[in-house]
């Protein structure tokens, strides 16, 4: 049973004791309604309160029973705080640390609710493609009035319980403790206080209105829907929200139920569902146990003060850890440490960042001129050029002076990390870090393990990943890992696409109202086309069967390189994003198209978005059946977090699935008879047709 129960004097206490966040599963289900029972039954027992062991109150549905039959089995949630509700003695909530989702919906089941400060409270279900489903969106505003509980609802974002506690004629809470220490005594003498009160207070029989009615339902209705789109949820909740306000609790708890269900079958919740618990998977690796020992990283050096490097040296700052950046001449060091101080002030100006945090962070980072000066940290972090050659250079340096046990990091975005570590005479403690840029602000980590990095390597570097806040995925050693090695053959199609007779502007605007964050060219000008350039010479000699539009090439060859010279696909205004066609370019393309014999033909944004998405899908499918990626599921992540794909689609393989990959493949047998594409790439790779065959799909 994961929900305790004892007797103290004349309180019982039923603990929720379900680690890490005391999620509602079955077990504690049933625990905490015999404890309610047991305590109804017991006549010395004059009150009951109800908490959390350990760091959370409870978060809600129990991860292990996710979207599974055991979540709706008797007694579920709604069950459950009926229960509570019905008690002929008053219950008492005490809640600390957390109290999410069904966390809360249970709270607010009590008859009373004591909270201490730093709790964070929320309804975060609309980040999963839902609304509270036990009762959350007709009880919170009648405790917190319409118009908070409704922002808390649409947004899912916490909201400390002090802050709540502020609120002109809230009764969320009737009592804040005075400290998470000292709650449990406050609870027990606050629950002897109300024993002998009667009625005891319901919240389902509070009053719900709110003085403009339509009006502001209507507004709400406005601002939601510019802020959610390809998203339902958000204003299924002004709908939930108002059904409390225009009906009986039970009618209303109805249109909530309703809403719910159906959302639970759209393929945006199911996509945010799905990434939920691909994020949290995406950590464990098959056979490295979780408790496996990890060294001890209490200080980091990085190598190269340039944009990487320095946004790589922010997040270790962030997160408390001491930074030393080294560089080979003065003036790189200083240009690096004014553009991290240029970051933080930013940040400050606009509120974000406290200045005593600013200078507390800055007071972390230390540089050098000298290799010499790193041996006692415990972590390097290479991000120097993107070229084998500087790489041994500094590998060979660091393996003469990084101290025994130290981990060497490679932030490399294509190289063979094997190789690299061949440059030492430690390849075990060497691993790849591939951060992507800005690396202060973007949330994907490619750890790359090579062969022979140790195990306990990579238990460390994903713990400092989540330590500094990175989503991390695990990779194999190929050329580009997981991400860039797809990215490649999303670039070669748009580059056919140019060649059959669309425009960069045409393909963008397709993949962006697919829900791309930008599209390929777009994106090509933002990460810099000389580093696309640089990679297909490579390719060139190296695979030479392999086929390619010519367009990017011409296009670089007239110094095109992007944002940072201005001028790529699209013209740039100093100082702005926005991108501008250019006639040039759109004539280069044309002029290119006529001479090597291309007839354009109108292309529609269903193929331009198919052909670049499966793209990436078959590509993804090799991946996997190489072993480079561990689970489809670590592709989605990577291409959500690392390359804006659209959540709400769930990540390139999720869309496979929900597409059907049997039309997937069909699609690609069509794209493989146009004479102008590379009819090789599109054969299905033997993975995608195996699935096909056997009517199963990627996740």
């Amino acid at each position: 049973m994961t929900a305790q129960y004892q007797v103290h004097g004349d309180v019982a206490v039923i603990t929720l004791n379900n680690p890490p966040v005391n999620g509602l599963g079955l077990s504690t289900r049933l625990g905490i309604t015999d404890g309610v029972a047991k305590a109804n039954a017991d006549a010395a027992v004059k009150a009951i309160v109800v908490t959390g062991a350990g760091g959370a109150f409870s978060g809600g549905a129990d991860i292990k029973e996710f979207g599974s039959p055991k979540a709706l089995q008797e007694p579920n949630l709604i069950s459950v705080i009926g229960v509570l509700e019905n008690s002929a003695k008053p219950i008492v909530a005490a809640i600390h640390t957390v109290a999410m989702g069904g966390g809360l919906e249970l709270a607010l089941g009590c008859h009373y609710r004591i909270a201490a400060p730093g709790a964070s409270i929320a309804l975060p279900e609309v980040k999963l493609g839902l609304i509270p489903g036990a009762g959350g969106t007709q009880r919170l505003p009648r405790v917190l009035g319409v118009e908070p509980a409704l922002n808390m609802i649409v947004s899912g974002e916490p909201i400390k319980s002090e802050m709540l506690a502020m609120l002109p004629g809230q009764k969320l809470f009737d009592k804040m403790a005075a400290s998470t220490a000292s709650l449990a005594e406050e609870a027990l003498a606050f629950a002897r206080s109300v024993a002998d009160v009667r009625p005891m207070p319901v919240v389902r029989n509070m009053p719900c209105k709110h003085p403009q009615g339509d009006a502001y339902f209507q507004f709400a209705r406005n601002m939601v829907k510019g802020m959610s789109k390809n998203f339902p949820a958000p204003a299924k909740c002004v709908d939930a929200v108002e059904a409390a306000t225009k009906n009986k609790f039970d009618a209303g708890m109805a249109v909530e139920r309703e809403i719910f269900i159906n959302l639970m079958l759209t393929p945006e919740s199911k996509s945010l569902r799905h990434l939920f618990l691909s994020e949290r998977a995406a950590s464990k690796i098959p056979d490295v146990p979780s408790d496996t020992p990890q060294r001890d990283i209490k200080s980091v050096a990085i190598i190269g003060a340039g944009t990487m490097g320095g946004g790589i040296a922010m997040n270790f700052l962030n997160a408390g850890i001491p930074v030393k950046m080294l560089e080979m001449k003065q003036e790189a060091l200083d240009r690096g440490v004014a553009t991290i101080r240029k970051n933080y002030e930013a940040q400050v100006t606009k509120k974000k960042l406290k200045q005593d945090k600013y200078e507390q962070r800055m007071s972390l980072l230390t540089t050098t001129l000298s290799y010499d000066d790193l041996t006692g940290t415990d972590m390097v972090i290479e991000a120097v050029f993107e070229e084998i050659g500087v790489k041994e250079t500094v590998f060979k340096e660091l393996d003469r002076v990084m101290k025994p046990g130290a981990i060497l990091a490679s932030n490399t975005s294509t190289l063979d990390v094997n190789k690299i570590a061949s440059f030492t005479n430690r390849p075990q403690d060497v691993v790849g870090l591939h951060f992507f840029s800005p690396a202060n602000v973007m949330k994907l980590l490619e750890v790359v393990r090579g062969e022979k990095t140790a195990k306990d390597v990579m238990a460390t570097v994903m713990a400092v990943a989540k330590k500094i806040k990175k989503t991390a995925v695990v990779s194999g050693v190929c050329d580009g890992f997981i991400g860039n090695r797809m990215i490649e053959q999303y670039g070669r199609q748009g580059g056919f696409l140019l060649d059959e007779g669309c425009t960069p502007a045409q393909v963008d605007k397709a993949m962006e109202k697919f829900g791309m964050a930008m599209g390929p060219f777009r994106m090509g000008d933002l990460a810099g086309n000389d580093i696309g350039w640089a990679i297909r010479k490579r390719r060139y000699s190296e695979k030479p069967h392999m086929k390619y539009s010519k367009t990017a090439d011409l296009l670089c060859e007239k110094g095109r390189f992007g944002q940072k010279t201005g001028a790529g696909w699209y013209d740039y205004v100093p100082g702005k994003r926005d991108a501008i066609p250019n006639a040039e370019v759109v004539a280069m393309i044309e002029a290119h198209r006529k001479a090597i014999g291309i007839t354009p033909r109108k292309i529609s944004d269903e193929e331009i978005v198919q052909r670049l998405v499966f793209s990436l899908v078959n590509e993804a499918a090799h991946i996997l059946e190489e072993g480079i990626a561990n689970k489809a599921s670590d592709i989605d992540i990577v291409y959500i977090f690392g390359y804006g794909f659209p959540a709400h689609r769930g990540g390139p393989m999720n869309y496979a699935d929900q597409v059907g990959l049997f039309n997937v493949v069909q699609a690609m047998n069509r794209f493989a008879q146009n004479p102008l594409d590379d009819a090789k790439f599109w054969q299905p790779a033997p993975l995608l047709a195996k699935l096909v065959a056997e009517g199963k799909t990627f996740n």
